[in-house]
C-alpha cells in the first residue's frame, strides 16, 4: 500500500510521529504572543489562523473557519466529528499538493520554537479505572484476599479529578503535601508526600456534548470523541492510601495531571482499531447499554504507550532516559466509548473539551506496569536503575515522560509526541 507522502519533507521520516496521516490538533503561542490553533506535520506547525487569513480554507465551512481563528480547541471540538474530518482532509491536500506548497509554506512555523499550551479550555475532567490487569494488582497490594471488588466487571469505574490543576506538558510537578498515617503510627501527620509516583494514561476529549438529561447510545458513542493524547495523573500514594475510604481519590491526585499537548484525531487512529478487550471465561456480560456489536468488533486500539525516567544524575551526566515499562490500550477492560457512554447515562452532560482518561495502562506481564506502585509492589521491591540508582517512588528531579505510538505495515507510524513533567521539591508545609 503506497503511503501518501508530504511537501513537508520531515513528515515523511519513517520516525516522525507527526506524518501527513496524522495531523494532530493543538494550540501553540508564536512571537508575537497570541494563542491560536496548529496543526503537526513533522517537524514543523501549521498555523491555521494564518492559513484562514491566506483563503487557504475558502473551500471549507464557514464555520470551520471561523473556529480556526480561535485560541482553543473547544469550538471546533463542539462542530462534531464530521466538520473535523472534512477539515483534515483539506489539510492534507494543501500539505501534500507541491502546487499549494508557496501559498502553504508562509503558515509553518518551527515547532522547536513554539510554546505549546492546554489544547483545550477543560470545564471537567474524569479519570476511570478501565485496566483490569491495574485494578487486579493494585488491589492485590492492599487486599490480598480481595484484590478486585465485585462492581468493577459490571460497571465502568472513574472519579471526578480537577481541571484546574490540568497542566501541558513540560510543566513543573511541585511534589505536594498531605496527611499520612503510617501503619505504625498512632496519629496522622501533615507533610510532604513520601511516595509521589506517575500514572502512564490515555486521555480522550469530548468532542459535541450531550444536553443535560440525555443520555449518549453507545453506537454513537465514539462520534462524541474528537481525539487522544497522553496523559500523566499523577499521585501521592501514601496520602491516598490514607484518604481514599469511604469516598475515593481526593488531594492524593488533584494537585496535577499533565497531558501532552497534540490530540490525536480519532480519525487518524482508523488504521489501528482492534476487537475490544477479550473478557475471560465466565466474566459477566456488559449491560445491553454498554453492548453494541460495532464496538465489540473495533473498540480497541492497538496504541503502545510507554513510561520513561530521566533523574537529576541522569541530566546532569548528560545520560538519556530509561524505559520503565510499555503497555498497551487495547488492554484496557472498557472501551473508550462504553466508558463515554456510561458517564453520560444518568443524563451528565458532557461538553465539548471535557477531559476523560483511561486510568493506568497495564498489562499482563511485569514488564507493561504503569506505574511505580505495582512495578516496586508499592516500594516492597525497589527498582534497580542501570547507573546505580534505585527507586521505590519519584524522587525531586526526577523527569517522567510518556511517550505514545500506533503502528502497522502499510501505514505511516502515527506518535502522540511527548508528555513530560520534573518533580520539585515540597513547599514548606
Amino acid at each position: 500500500m503506497a503511503v501518501k507522502l508530504s511537501w513537508v519533507e520531515s513528515a515523511n521520516d519513517p520516525q516522525t510521529d507527526f506524518p501527513l496521516g496524522n495531523l494532530p490538533f493543538g494550540v501553540f503561542r508564536r512571537s508575537d504572543g497570541l494563542a491560536r490553533l496548529g496543526v503537526a506535520i513533522g517537524d514543523q506547525i501549521l498555523d491555521l489562523q494564518a492559513t484562514v487569513a491566506s483563503g487557504l480554507l475558502a473551500q471549507t465551512d464557514v464555520e470551520i473557519s471561523r473556529c480556526c481563528e480561535t485560541d482553543s480547541l473547544n469550538a471546533l471540538m463542539a462542530l462534531g466529528r464530521e466538520a473535523v474530518s472534512k477539515l483534515r482532509t483539506h489539510l492534507m491536500d494543501l500539505l501534500s499538493d507541491r502546487g499549494a506548497r508557496a501559498r502553504v509554506e508562509p503558515a509553518l512555523a518551527p515547532q522547536a520554537g513554539a510554546e505549546m499550551l492546554l489544547p483545550a479550555q477543560i470545564g471537567d475532567y474524569t479519570d476511570f479505572y478501565a485496566s483490569v490487569y491495574h485494578a487486579t494488582n493494585v488491589g492485590r497490594l492492599f487486599r490480598p484476599d480481595n484484590p478486585l471488588l465485585p462492581n468493577y466487571k459490571h460497571v465502568p469505574i472513574g472519579y471526578h479529578g480537577r481541571a484546574s490543576s490540568i497542566v501541558v506538558s513540560g510543566a513543573d510537578i511541585r511534589r505536594p503535601c498531605g496527611q499520612t498515617k503510617p501503619a505504625d503510627a498512632e496519629v496522622p501527620s501533615f507533610g510532604p508526600t513520601r511516595s509521589l509516583d506517575y500514572e502512564l494514561e490515555v486521555g480522550f476529549f469530548v468532542g459535541k456534548g450531550n444536553a443535560r438529561g440525555e443520555a449518549i447510545p453507545i453506537a454513537e458513542a465514539e462520534s462524541h470523541i474528537f481525539g487522544l493524547c497522553l496523559l500523566n495523573d499523577w499521585s501521592a500514594r501514601d496520602i491516598q492510601a490514607w484518604e481514599y475510604q469511604p469516598l475515593g481519590p481526593f488531594l492524593a491526585k488533584n494537585f496535577a495531571t499533565t497531558i501532552s499537548p497534540w490530540v490525536v484525531t480519532m480519525d487518524a487512529l482508523e488504521p489501528f482499531r482492534v476487537p475490544a478487550f477479550a473478557r475471560a471465561e465466565g466474566d459477566p456480560e456488559p449491560l445491553p447499554y454498554l453492548t453494541a456489536t460495532e464496538d465489540r468488533a473495533r473498540g480497541g486500539i492497538d496504541l503502545k504507550v510507554e513510561a520513561w525516567l530521566r533523574t537529576a544524575r541522569m541530566r546532569a551526566e548528560n545520560a538519556p532516559p530509561v524505559k520503565l515499562s510499555q503497555g498497551n490500550l487495547r488492554d484496557l477492560y472498557w472501551t473508550l466509548a462504553q466508558m463515554l457512554t456510561h458517564h453520560a447515562s444518568n443524563g451528565c452532560n458532557l461538553q465539548s473539551g471535557d477531559l476523560l482518561a483511561s486510568g493506568t495502562v497495564s498489562g499482563a506481564t511485569r514488564d507493561s506496569l504503569g506505574c511505580l506502585l505495582e512495578i516496586t509492589r508499592r516500594g516492597a521491591e525497589p527498582l534497580q536503575l542501570a547507573n546505580g540508582e534505585t527507586r521505590k517512588f519519584l524522587e525531586d528531579g526526577d523527569e517522567v515522560i510518556l511517550r505514545g505510538y500506533c503502528q502497522r505495515e502499510g501505514h505511516p507510524r502515527i506518535g502522540f509526541g511527548e508528555c513530560r513533567g520534573i518533580v520539585l521539591p515540597a513547599h514548606p508545609c
